[in-house]
């Protein structure tokens, strides 16, 4: 059941994440990394908690099952803008990270334009992959600004190929589930078309043998 209720809990630490998108911004283009990492990190936080308050309290609205994923891509899209600008990421990751989430986000619109119908998104273990590990690299990525100490290449490298990877594994996984979808929704109008020929022939016998 959903929850009549559109600011409880969770959806205002939703609504919180979002307004530390540009606190953490400004933290990161003024070299401030120490708050800069502060802020992404409690920004993280509050997405787990949100779910689990959520689901503790059976608070879910359909306010939140929107604005809680467009959350978790605004805040990882502006972080690998900014920190491609500024040259601490490879511009190819920012790229693909951009690029999958504009293309999915046209692509529903676009399904949802040509056929009525909005398609239902649920989270699969490669797109949970892929937002574990773009976390991870941006977090690795904080880290080392904030202490050169802390730097580890060997994984951060390896972080930057694991979200690449699943980047691109998870938008083919998309693209194909949106064909399938389509392709289902094409597959059901001649079925309904083909009902009426079906009928106007039963009528002819009916009076043929009458």
């Amino acid at each position: 059941m959903l929850s009549s209720s559109i600011l409880n809990l969770p959806n205002l630490l939703t609504l919180l994440r979002i307004g530390a998108i540009p606190v953490f911004l400004i933290l990161l283009t003024d070299g401030r990394y120490s708050e800069a990492l502060l802020v992404f990190v409690v920004a993280g936080a509050t997405d787990s908690l949100d779910g689990a308050i959520a689901r503790l309290t059976n608070s879910h609205t359909a306010f939140g099952a929107y604005i809680d994923p467009l959350a978790d891509k605004l805040l990882l899209m502006s972080s690998f803008i900014i920190l491609a600008f500024l040259g601490f990421v490879p511009h190819w990751l920012a790229i693909l990270v951009i690029s999958r989430d504009v293309i999915i986000l046209i692509g529903f619109a676009m399904l949802y334009f040509f056929t009525g119908h909005s398609m239902a998104v649920r989270p699969t273990l490669v797109g949970k992959a892929s937002t574990f590990f773009q976390l991870l690299t941006v977090t690795l990525t904080l880290i080392a600004l904030h202490n050169p100490v802390w730097r580890f290449p060997l994984l951060w490298n390896a972080s930057l190929i694991l979200a690449g990877g699943a980047v691109t594994l998870s938008s083919f996984q998309y693209l194909s589930r949106a064909l399938l979808w389509l392709n289902q929704q094409d597959e059901g109008e001649p079925l309904r078309a083909n009902s009426e020929p079906s009928s106007r022939n039963d009528e002819k016998r009916q009076r043929y043998s009458a």
